[in-house]
């Protein structure tokens, strides 16, 4: 049901990305470092520039020399460059266009997933925007999402926690789903503690992904069967409960051979499956 909603609300998000990107007339983008203005005055196209914005926040521009632009809309700086030329130009009208974002910057410290398909898992990362993203549409984009603890992520903007519920979000609660701002730290936590592991006379013994519904057959599946010398019906569920260590027992042989789908037990976070060797 989760993976579902997830892909509906993708869907949803893919139909309305085309329609919140930054636009020249967007009064309310806040200006910074690297971008591009293109500056036009009119009735003196000799004015017109396309200008970057220096590390300073500054730009140059004609008569008027240095002003600052970074922490400022578009509409500001139009009434500032304004009035800075109204002392040299008679009623100056000024057109400020914000041709290229590239201070709209949010950091990724993404344990539990990729940045891209090409980078190694727990890579801390520093994603350029070019649009108006929201929080949900960054995660489309980073890649596999099923070893993230959503429970225990956040969003951090100007050193404090943002009240988001990331697992909400994950499940369809749109709510949830904000505008990431310049500056915005994602914490994506690594859900490794609710991960299975499946040891023992295994093929591959491995750790995977808990999903809901999984059972202790599919995750022995999942990790390639049995070996010849696995004791099929002699088989271990490890689980952490509140009041300490549980051991459950399961007759996996009888899965398999009787068709016992009672013994087909459904996993928690954090199961441990031991496959017992029995080589006589």
């Amino acid at each position: 049901m989760k993976k579902i909603l997830f892909l509906v609300v993708l869907i949803f998000l893919m139909v309305t990305a085309g329609s919140i990107s930054y636009g020249a007339a967007d009064g309310d983008y806040v200006i910074g470092e690297e971008d591009v203005l293109r500056i036009s005055v009119w009735g003196n196209p000799e004015m017109t520039a396309e200008l970057p914005v220096r590390p300073d926040g500054k730009i140059s521009f004609y008569l008027i020399g240095d002003i600052k632009v970074a922490g400022r809309t578009a509409i500001e700086v139009k009434k500032l460059i304004e009035t800075e030329l109204s002392k040299y130009i008679k009623a100056p009208v000024v057109n400020v266009m914000v041709i290229a974002i590239n201070s709209y910057k949010v950091y990724v410290i993404n344990q539990g997933g990729t940045i891209s398909r090409d980078t190694e898992r727990g890579v801390t990362g520093v994603i350029q925007l070019r649009k108006k993203t929201t929080l949900l549409q960054l995660l489309s984009q980073i890649g596999s999402l099923e070893n993230i603890d959503f429970r225990n992520s956040l969003i951090i903007r100007n050193g404090e926690r943002l009240n988001i519920n990331l697992l909400s979000l994950i499940n369809g609660d749109l709510t949830q789903d904000i505008l990431l701002k310049p500056g915005d730290i994602v914490f994506l936590a690594d859900n490794f503690h609710n991960r299975i592991k499946v040891i023992g006379a295994i093929k591959t013994p491995s750790i995977i992904s808990y999903k809901e519904g999984l059972t202790v057959m599919d995750a022995i599946l999942q990790c390639g069967g049995f070996t010849e010398f696995a004791k099929q019906n002699d088989v271990i569920i490890v689980r952490k409960e509140e009041d300490g260590v549980r051991r459950l027992a399961v007759r996996a042989g009888d899965i398999l051979n009787k068709g016992e789908l009672n013994q087909d037990i459904p996993l928690r976070p954090g199961d441990t499956i031991i496959v017992k060797t029995g080589i006589f």
